[in-house]
């Protein structure tokens, strides 16, 4: 009996959810009836039976997902509830057509009151409006389809040509590949993840980082995929830190011993792999002579509810005197937060963490997602100073099972000497 007001919270908010849906459902199929007011009976009776029966699929696949919380999700699930989000997503651009009818009527029967005192409110709506609504709406659905059909694994190389003034003579044209939140928790075949080895190993690189969230939120999601990665290679190593998502703060556990030891096997099963896990720490890379450092700390963001593992300090400690400096750090906004306030000769940041939101416009000229409202540096390049920061948008995918603008990244950089 204790827990029955907590069972009756979850059957109310369920309730005014799905309330909500319907509401939204309804309003939609103002604009569906006025569009499709010219087809005969049979074919609006079809049409009908299909439009609720979406939103009855909705309604049951809301109502398990929500009683079902914190179960590992398959691929149908993942898909099926993706599906129904992006409906639903498309009908609130309807929306938006239809209040601007709406309005418009509400505004005519107000000017026939002031003008005539009529107070008739006419009940037909605006064909026109209602199809550009469903044109519209057709738009983002389309593109979110593609995105999980084709984008999720259209895995893309970008090449990305740095100068620094104090670089040794003996890394000029040094090789360094970037990869960045996997996420393997949401592949449901290891077949991509062996494509993008494949790709990762064509490019020869000197050197590979992984700048963190290699699971979703437990250890074993990486297994199935531990063959495939300790198949990555590079003339000097691979290297990785960790992201918010690998400390299993997202989920549920027995006791803080289960959890400890989750992240242990966790880093354990990276080092098998031939992975250098970097907690708060540096090595010294050494080429003709010369050398440069990489530096690698635990998770730090400088966002409410990302807590700061990390300790630059402790990882910038031996390699004050190095001539170059690359920093792996999993959230961009450690750059803002203490990089380039404190350490103003860390020469090169590369991050992770924002997947550019796994949507968005990303042509020549123009580079827009809604991530770039919560996050300063959250896809490409930036420069202050003699700093460089790059954000890597990431290899894999969390929640929606797919890429829209911001494709799958696999990053090489080549260093040069101003």
């Amino acid at each position: 009996m204790q827990h029955q007001p907590h069972t009756m919270q979850r059957y109310f908010s369920i309730g005014i959810v799905i309330f909500i849906l319907f509401l939204v459902d309804l309003y939609v199929f103002q604009a569906v009836k006025t569009v499709t007011q010219s087809l005969s009976a049979s074919t609006q009776r079809i049409i009908d039976i299909l439009y609720w029966a979406v939103f009855a699929i909705t309604v049951v696949t809301f109502a398990l997902a929500s009683f079902t919380r914190g179960t590992p999700p398959d691929a149908y699930k993942t898909y099926l509830a993706s599906t129904l989000f992006i409906i639903f997503a498309s009908k609130l651009v309807v929306v938006l057509f239809l209040f601007v009818d709406d309005t418009l009527r509400l505004g005519k029967m107000v000017f026939n009151n002031v003008s005539s005192g009529e107070t008739t409110f006419d009940p037909s709506r605006n064909k026109f409006l209602s199809q550009m609504g469903l044109m519209v709406a057709a738009v983002p659905f389309s593109a979110f389809i593609y995105g999980m059909v084709k984008g999720a694994y259209d895995y893309r190389v970008k090449r990305v040509t740095l100068r620094f003034p104090n670089l040794p003579a003996a890394f000029e044209g040094f090789k360094m590949l970037q990869i960045s939140d996997l996420h393997t928790g949401s592949f449901t075949s290891t077949e991509p993840l062996k494509e993008a080895v494949n790709l990762i190993n064509k490019q020869e690189a000197d050197l590979v980082f992984f700048t963190g969230d290699i699971v979703n939120n437990v250890a074993k999601e990486l297994m199935p995929h531990v063959d495939t990665l300790k198949e990555i290679r590079a003339k000097q190593g691979v290297f990785s830190v960790l992201g918010n998502h690998d400390y299993g703060d997202y989920a549920n556990w027995e006791s803080r011993e289960e959890k400890t030891q989750n992240l242990q096997t966790l880093i354990d099963t990276q080092r098998s792999m031939g992975w250098d896990v970097l907690l708060n720490e540096n090595r010294r890379i050494e080429k003709d002579g010369a050398y440069i450092s990489v530096l690698g700390v635990e998770n730090w963001g400088n966002r409410a509810g990302f807590p700061k593992y990390g300790d630059l300090s402790k990882a910038y400690t031996g390699a004050e005197d190095s001539p170059f400096k690359v920093l792996l750090s999993h959230d961009p906004s450690h750059w803002d937060g203490e990089i380039n306030q404190k350490y103003n000769d860390i020469d090169l940041t590369l991050s992770g963490h924002t997947h550019g939101m796994q949507f968005g416009v990303n042509i020549p000229g123009l580079k827009w997602s809604p991530v770039q409202y919560v996050y300063e540096q959250w896809a490409g390049l930036y420069k202050r100073g003699r700093q460089h920061l790059y954000v890597n948008t990431g290899l894999g995918f969390i929640g929606y099972p797919g890429r829209v603008g911001f494709l799958p990244e696999i990053t090489v950089f080549e260093l040069r000497k101003a």
